[in-house]
């Protein structure tokens, strides 16, 4: 899986160190080049020849050879990298990956890198728990970067708690795995949409619900991750969705909409039906805003079009159809009867009965019935989480069919 690809390794200084000599060797052994820039401090804790040794490869530490006055090219390294990991990451190299504090090579190839990062955080417990380290950490997985989780055991302090680099093999587990999974869904295109639709009622007010948009997002970014290419079709959200493999079109309303879902809907392997659109429209919407008055104001609606129908009717053999039911009453039989009238593959159900989730939460937890009745249950988990079950059941859906 690592073969001829070219991993780009961060050493900082931390007692962790020790641990990527152990590391080069096992990536070189996979088959990866490794090329490896170290922070002044990491020096301390590992000799650069030990380093240079293992990887076949001079060690970079300085924007510059001080004997030759060669320059080492944060831009080239960013570009030759096809994944750039920081094993270990202290809390001081998050920090400043995280706000952009560019004073060593190895945080200006981070910010000129166009491929993904992994990071190893390594540090004492408390360090690793402080809010001003978890807020970084969240931070940088909000941007992208990937996380190898530290474990429980022994720290240099002493003291027995979270904060242990993760091992070598975890972490040489954790980047096969990643090159896996994104070439998954290399070659096909899928269609997404996401948060609410705005139904005018005059220039001022509209009908609209709470959706915030952000597990289509979590959706849209697992497919890209994966190697798919995605149509993202976007409500109203205060959310930006920036992914070289995400093209996104924003709308306002079901029939802006339907109109893009309709039109993008044949060329696309299948799509993924996240957004919460609105069932009814004002018949007639005011031209001028409406005045306070002393009656009841009545607005008349009629129903939207049918978008998840319309592509069930419209879908040809070899695409798929995924929907979303978010239900408040008999749960179950609305979303199977929304599963066959539709024609959709499979359905993904939530409820507001259940706490943390639905609209605005970070949290999701959700049932997937297919369309022979099977129900997988799923435990309150990060939308972020959800999005990776989702894909999961449409690779293992799309590997049965």
């Amino acid at each position: 899986m690592l073969k001829g690809k070219h991993i780009l390794l961060g050493v900082t200084g931390s007692i962790a160190a020790y641990k990527a000599a152990i590391l080069v060797r096992a990536l070189v052994k996979e088959g990866a080049e490794v090329k490896i820039i170290m922070t002044p401090l990491a020096k301390e804790f590992i000799t650069p020849l030990t380093l240079a040794t293992l990887a076949k490869s001079p060690i970079l530490v300085d924007f510059f050879d001080p004997e030759n006055g060669n320059w080492n090219s944060h831009v080239d390294l960013g570009l030759w990298a096809d994944l750039y990991l920081i094993a270990p990451a202290t809390a001081n190299t998050m920090g400043k990956m995280a706000h952009a504090i560019a004073d060593n090579l190895l945080i200006t190839s981070y910010l000129s890198a166009r491929c993904p990062v992994f990071l190893a955080p390594a540090m004492d417990l408390d360090m690793f728990m402080h809010p001003a380290n978890t807020d970084n950490m969240e931070l940088l997985r909000k941007r992208g970067v990937h996380f190898v989780d530290p474990g429980n055991g022994e720290l240099a302090s002493g003291l027995i708690g979270k904060g242990r680099m993760a091992e070598p093999e975890e972490i040489v587990a954790a980047i096969k795995d990643f090159f896996r999974q994104s070439s998954e869904l290399k070659g096909k295109r899928i269609l997404i949409t996401t948060g609410p639709t705005f139904e005018a009622i005059d220039p001022v007010r509209f009908i609209g619900n709470h959706s915030s948009g952000k597990m289509g997002q979590a959706i849209a970014l697992e497919i890209a991750k994966r190697g798919g290419m995605v149509e993202l079709i976007s409500g109203p959200v205060s959310l930006e969705t920036t992914h070289p493999n995400i093209n996104v079109t924003k709308v306002r309303s079901a029939a802006q909409m339907y109109e893009a879902c309709v039109a993008l809907f044949p060329d696309v392997d299948g799509a993924i039906m996240a957004a919460a659109v609105a069932d009814f429209t004002p018949v007639s919407v005011e031209t001028s805003k409406v005045k306070r008055g002393k009656e009841n104001y009545t607005i008349e609606l009629q129903p939207t079009q049918d978008i998840a129908a319309e592509l069930g009717k419209m879908k040809r053999e070899k695409q798929f159809l995924i929907g979303f039911a978010l239900e408040t009453t008999d749960e179950e039989s609305n979303a199977q009867q929304k599963l066959k009238k539709k024609n959709l593959d499979f359905i993904v159900l939530n409820s507001l009965n259940d706490e943390g989730a639905g609209f605005q939460h970070d949290t999701n937890k959700i049932t997937i019935i297919d369309r022979s009745g099977e129900k997988t249950a799923y435990e309150l988990k990060p939308k972020t989480e959800v999005a990776r079950d989702i894909i999961d059941r449409l690779i293992n859906y799309s590997t049965k069919e």
